[in-house]
């Protein structure tokens, strides 16, 4: 059954391409024509004439990254998304062809594709990343001392220049692209265990997380006791001052009660005194109120 239906989408692809390429050319005044009918009317009909007319430019891009395994129907299902948002962005007045508008929409839509499909490791992020992983193939062709030979700290150099960006980026996607993706599931051996079964769990055990939990429960409670034994003003003060995320200043604080900031400072040092030794009394070893390092 499978089988069955990839000889049908590839006669649909072959269908679809060879309606493509028999679309008619349009001329400039056509293209501005349809254009200003789909902005300021909506007309639907003038929008599927301006994208038919260009859809062999979707199919052109879309053979030119086939070299990166992807399937061809989705990469020109990606240039179709990229040619709908050229024909929605057109701008008729600023007297550029629609062709040369769209052609930069059709790459970036399969540029952006590849980048997401390519790898199930992220690629490149930046627009010089994408530089690098879209030509760092052509540039390692002029560059390296043969086919398949390793770059020479030279030709890292070169490619960097050409490309600005630094030569450890260089380094880390050539990497990137002469390795492939291994699944965890991978035998090592024959009769050996799988990668992921090497891969160390530095998860805490359930009786660390246990332990963790209680411990927490507990020192919270202390804290919420000793905090009992403050002033209304003085628990405000080490609230909004130690136990925020913000933290509030000793100039906000002081506006807020209607005293001065070094008020709120000796208020504050007075309540942290209080704090502690009403701690020291509620804990039995002052190694408690610590977590130990994971």
């Amino acid at each position: 059954m499978g089988h069955i239906d990839d000889l049908s989408t590839q006669r649909a692809n072959l269908g679809f391409i060879k309606a493509s390429m028999q679309a008619p050319l349009l001329s400039r005044d056509r293209e501005f024509e349809l254009a200003r009918r789909w902005r300021s009317q909506g007309d639907e009909a003038a929008l599927h004439e301006l994208v038919r007319a260009y859809t062999r430019l979707v199919i052109a891009t879309a053979a030119r990254f086939r070299s990166y395994g992807l399937p061809m129907g989705d990469l020109v299902q990606e240039g179709n998304v990229g040619l709908m948002q050229a024909a929605a962005r057109f701008e008729p007045e600023r007297d550029v062809r629609f062709s040369t508008y769209a052609a930069w929409w059709i790459r970036s839509a399969m540029q952006d594709y590849v980048l997401r499909n390519w790898s199930i490791v992220r690629t490149g992020t930046t627009a010089a990343q994408k530089s690098l992983f879209f030509n760092l193939r052509r540039l390692r062709a002029h560059v390296a001392e043969g086919p398949g030979a390793p770059l020479s700290e030279t030709g890292r150099r070169r490619i960097a220049e050409a490309l600005k960006v630094d030569v450890a980026e260089v380094e880390t996607m050539d990497l990137r692209l002469n390795a492939t993706d291994q699944s965890l599931n991978a035998s090592i051996g024959e009769g050996h265990e799988d990668w992921q079964e090497l891969l160390a769990d530095r998860r805490p055990n359930p009786e660390d997380v246990v332990m963790g939990s209680h411990d927490g429960a507990r020192r919270s409670r202390w804290l919420a006791e000793a905090l009992g034994e403050l002033s209304p003003r003085e628990r405000r003060i080490i609230g909004e001052r130690r136990l925020s995320e913000a933290g509030a200043t000793l100039e906000e604080l002081g506006r807020a009660l209607g005293i001065s900031k070094e008020r709120v400072r000796q208020l504050e040092n007075r309540a942290l005194l209080k704090l502690r030794d009403a701690m020291r009394r509620r804990v039995p070893r002052q190694s408690d109120l610590f977590l130990e390092a994971g």
